[in-house]
């Protein structure tokens, strides 16, 4: 079992790495960390070169043993920032473990393979922790995407990519990441994998997957909770998921039991899509029938806005295109606490 502290701090770019100044400030070093997860101000697309130069500079400076998950767009209010995870030498009430997929072949990325490649990793990162999967709070996930280079790599195989649409394959991508986090947390059955990919109805309460074009794997991040409430002087970590886009009643819920322990919130990890039905609780949105600007992005607005307000932080991971991350239209949640 890993016990880990959390911080973060805001960055000038996706190139600026002055937070590690602030790390050693608060009594860490580069070796003690086991992820850096950060936001980045790029469109969050298939182009998003923020997500690239992040990683690229971030991953010379930590442990090789370490990961980097850079999640593209801060639109609305949201503030780029990086979050530290780093290794303590006592008991913090929180443990964390990182780790990788093989690489995945271009025509795996969104298959059941890309699936199964998951729920391996996941279940032997899980098992290495030591913990329940009901102290799991919170599988966070960076996951490859299809070019147009491997599109044309697939067609020279004589294989079929799971789509031909860049931006689709995002979408493929996290979909199949979510559905091997829900099979490795027994929220559905190996068996159903196959099935959950064709329907693309079941869901993970505490997957949180995006993906992007700097990596051919997945970087997996694995937090548990040590125990049910954190004691003075430590974190905790709770979640659960929003129904939809305006769920502010299971925010202030979860708030509201921190607030019960005496805690402050350290970070919040939510997921935001546009519900697919063009509908919030009977009521129509135009998020999916913009032709500037993806529904993703509008969706993190929303959300990040939301969660912002009510937590009186800008600075929150909030990752756009929900699919199998959380129920259909919402999300899922996880709020990470310090007890003083």
């Amino acid at each position: 079992m890993v016990a880990v502290d959390i911080l973060k701090f805001p960055i000038s770019s996706p190139a600026d790495t002055s937070p590690l100044e602030k790390l050693r400030a608060a009594g860490y070093d580069a070796s003690q960390i086991l992820a850096v997860i950060g936001k980045t101000e790029g469109n969050g697309c298939v182009n998003d070169f923020s997500r690239t130069l992040a990683a690229v500079v971030w991953e010379s400076k930590i442990p090789n043993d370490a990961v980097t998950i850079f999640s593209g767009g801060t639109e609305g209010v949201l503030c780029p920032h990086v979050t530290f995870i780093v290794r303590s030498h006592e008991a913090t009430g929180l443990s964390a473990t990182v780790g990788h997929t093989k690489a995945l072949a271009p025509d795996q990325v969104g298959t059941v393979e890309h699936a199964g490649e998951v729920s391996q990793t996941v279940t032997s990162l899980v098992k290495e922790l030591g913990v329940s999967q009901e102290q799991v709070q919170l599988v966070l996930i960076k996951c490859p995407l299809l070019t147009s280079e491997k599109l044309e790599t697939i067609r020279g195989q004589g294989k079929h990519p799971i789509t031909t649409d860049t931006y689709e394959s995002m979408a493929k991508s996290r979909y199949a990441s979510a559905v091997g986090i829900a099979a490795a947390l027994d929220e559905i059955a190996e068996a159903q994998v196959e099935e959950a990919l064709r329907t693309e109805h079941p869901w993970s309460a505490k997957a949180s997957c995006s993906s992007g074009a700097e990596l051919d794997d997945c970087h997996i991040f694995v937090l548990a909770s040590d125990i049910k409430s954190a004691a003075q002087g430590q974190l905790g970590a709770i979640s659960k998921p929003m129904k939809d886009a305006i769920d502010a009643s299971v925010i202030i819920e979860l708030l509201e039991q921190i607030k019960k322990e005496g805690g402050q919130v350290v970070q919040v990890f939510a997921k935001a899509e546009a519900d697919p039905r063009g509908q919030i609780r009977g009521w129509r949105h135009t998020m999916n029938t913009d032709s500037d600007l993806h529904s993703t992005r509008h969706a993190r607005a929303a959300v990040g806005g939301l969660i912002a307000g009510l937590v009186g932080d800008t600075q929150v991971y909030v990752s756009g295109g929900a699919e199998g991350q959380g129920p259909s239209g919402g999300g899922s949640l996880c709020i990470v606490y310090r007890v003083p």
